[in-house]
């Protein structure tokens, strides 16, 4: 066996060996790069051109029968209700109205949708819609 032919096998064996490892790094920088990628080019979830503080406004302000059927009440009960909370010291939070919220609550009673489905009907989080939710749980048992 002539050298030259062993010097050519080692040589093609770290050939191999090194480009592996380049691909093998590159595999590695690219997962990186995706899964960074989705943490900080992040895609809005609620983008709906109508918000739930919207919605509530065109029900109060469109035909009396729609706020009837999507939240249970007539209009002025509706008003009613929002008079008494905030004769009873309730206010808005700091993003959501009082109006919205007692519409989360409504609405979560009468369609019996999940917690998910609610968050998309109002563009708000799961967070948001579920506080207002056992807000009004709360301050009806009394």
């Amino acid at each position: 066996m002539d050298m030259d032919d062993t010097d050519d096998d080692s040589l093609d064996e770290d050939d191999f060996m090194m480009q592996a490892a380049a691909t093998a790094a590159m595999a590695a920088a690219l997962t990186a790069i995706t899964y960074a990628e989705s943490l900080y080019n992040k895609t809005p979830y609620h983008d709906s051109a109508l918000s739930g503080a919207a919605w509530v406004c065109e029900l109060l302000n469109g035909h009396p029968k729609r706020i009837r059927k999507e939240l249970g009440v007539h209009k002025h009960v509706f008003a009613a209700l929002i008079l008494s909370l905030q004769n009873a010291g309730h206010t808005r939070s700091k993003f959501v109205t009082l109006e919205e919220q007692l519409a989360i609550f409504l609405y979560t009673c009468v369609t019996g949708l999940s917690l998910s489905h609610v968050c998309e009907r109002f563009q708000r989080s799961i967070g948001t819609t579920s506080k207002s939710v056992l807000f009004f749980l709360i301050s009806f048992r009394h």
